[in-house]
């Protein structure tokens, strides 16, 4: 799988959007968050990996005020949301994707580009009184429905969509709310080779020009698409470099790149990068 051209960004290092700093989590006993520090700039494609039950999925809620963190801070453009209520995240500029469908099975694909188009727009959700403006996010939608391919799948139910399908709507729904970083929980989870490598041109698509940070298990995935990769294992960071290193990494590359190590080939042989 080729890996996707990274947009142009400029020679000095920008501030970061997002800096995760120092967080622990724990349920119980079991400690599934242990003192993570991560920071994702603009337009950097950040890839997290590591085993089932390595606290990725956990991070991302923590992140997103989905669950409190015992210890730490995260900080959205400079602006500490921990804690905060996701929506109240989401307003500030994070958009998240999830591991499972979150779709309504009965509601169309237009309808649901639109739900996601309402609060970039300055909409709120007042029921009590006609939306004024509504036809702005309907064009905006129609351009989104271009966008992702599914024109044909308009007034379609989303759980009448393909598995592959609806993965593709969350995602869009994702940069339709407009938030300058994205989170994508398994993005290409479940699908065939020749969906997964679509997935990722939409991704490297929908992506330019803001942040992204990605959990994923596919290794193509993650080195067709990531600028860097952290390596999370036992709730702790224990790697975070480009992907050629991550790649040379005997450690990382042992326990957690498996099977896929030979057919990324040899340490050391990293894929050609675009500048």
């Amino acid at each position: 799988m080729k890996r996707a051209t990274k947009h142009a960004t400029t020679a000095a290092t920008p501030a970061p959007v997002l800096s995760i700093r120092g967080l622990h989590k724990s349920f119980g006993r079991t400690q599934v968050l242990c003192g993570v520090d991560l920071t994702l700039t603009a337009g950097e494609r950040l890839a997290i990996i590591g085993p089932n039950g390595a606290g990725k999925s956990t991070l991302f809620d923590v992140i997103t005020g989905r669950t409190h963190a015992d210890k730490g801070r995260v900080l959205l453009h400079d602006r500490d949301v921990t804690g905060r209520a996701p929506h109240v995240i989401s307003r500030r500029g994070l958009s998240r994707s999830f591991q499972t469908s979150q779709l309504f099975g009965h509601m169309s694909v237009i309808d649901h580009l639109r739900c996601a188009g309402l609060w970039p727009s300055g909409h709120r959700y007042t029921f009590w009184r006609r939306m004024r403006g509504l036809d702005d996010v309907t064009r905006r939608s129609e351009a989104w429905l271009a966008r992702l391919g599914l024109e044909a799948r308009r007034d379609v139910p989303a759980g009448a969509l393909s598995y592959a399908e609806q993965r593709v709507l969350e995602v869009g729904m994702c940069a339709a709310s407009a938030g300058s970083v994205m989170l994508l929980d398994e993005p290409t989870a479940g699908m065939s080779q020749s969906e997964s490598a679509r997935m990722v041109a939409l991704i490297a698509e929908l992506s330019r020009g803001r942040a992204l940070l990605m959990i994923e298990h596919d290794m193509r995935v993650v080195f067709s698409l990531a600028d860097r990769i952290a390596v999370l294992a036992r709730g702790a960071v224990i790697a975070c470099d480009t992907p050629e290193r991550i790649r040379q990494h005997p450690d990382v590359r042992t326990a957690y790149l498996g099977e896929y190590a030979d057919a990324l080939g040899p340490a050391g042989a990293g894929e050609a990068r675009d500048a």
